[in-house]
């Protein structure tokens, strides 16, 4: 895992994260992985909470929160993506004029979330049937908000489902928001912003508001792993 994230294209990732808030990593887990990762779900083991979405109003479908220990191959994502975009959420900040900085480190940056109370693991599996979806959301957590996450599409569109495209709005101030829909294909994962992220325009830089979501499944059962890098309070 570590050497798949290294070995990315970060200048192009970096690159479409500065212009459109997301970019897509092909392949980033094999079939096997994705096939591991989604088996993990039924079994009910190592997690920490069950979600249904309809209860909170969240959508149809459901989730679960990863315990400590993670899976290795959730815990490796989240350490050896974290430090090329942790350079990234530093220049973005700067460029919002935002103060908090992040550390190069992840479990340096985890020590900050738990010393301020947020000490529960967010990576998370989320399970959509037919008819479910998931409503435009921000995954934020607490007072330390990492400005971007990972989702990684488990499940083969076309095969084990129809519908249930990832989509993401972006609303620019004084404007109407616009709406993009991901292209994924099993085992690709898609970076995008958590919150806010910086725009350049014609007078310089001014935020933008990101919301994902997913949208309703037409036929079939749709895995996603979700890596979000702060935890919850």
């Amino acid at each position: 895992m570590h050497t798949r994230i290294t070995g990315a294209d970060w200048p192009a990732i970096v690159a479409d994260l500065d212009r459109e808030g997301w970019a897509v990593i092909p392949g980033l887990l094999s079939a096997g992985q994705c096939g591991d990762l989604a088996a993990l779900y039924e079994t009910g083991e190592g997690f920490r909470s069950h979600i249904h979405m309809a209860r909170h109003g969240f959508g149809q479908g459901e989730y679960r929160y990863f315990a400590y220990p993670l899976p290795p191959v959730v815990q490796a994502l989240r350490e050896a993506a974290y430090p090329p975009l942790s350079a990234l959420a530093n220049r973005w900040h700067e460029r919002m004029g935002l103060a908090p900085r992040f550390p190069a480190d992840h479990a340096d940056f985890l020590e900050r979330c738990h010393a301020a109370g947020q000490r529960r693991p967010t990576p998370l599996l989320l399970q959509y049937r037919t008819g479910d979806y998931n409503c435009l959301h921000q995954d934020l957590y607490g007072e330390h908000v990492f400005p971007l996450q990972i989702a990684v599409l488990l499940s083969e569109p076309g095969d084990d489902f129809t519908g249930g495209e990832f989509v993401l709005t972006e609303q620019r101030p004084r404007m109407q928001s616009r709406a993009m829909v991901v292209p994924l294909r099993r085992g690709d994962a898609v970076i995008f912003a958590v919150n806010i992220r910086p725009h350049r325009g014609t007078r310089g830089d001014y935020r933008v508001t990101m919301r994902h979501g997913v949208s309703r499944l037409t036929s079939g059962l749709r895995h996603t792993l979700g890596v979000i890098f702060h935890d919850a309070a």
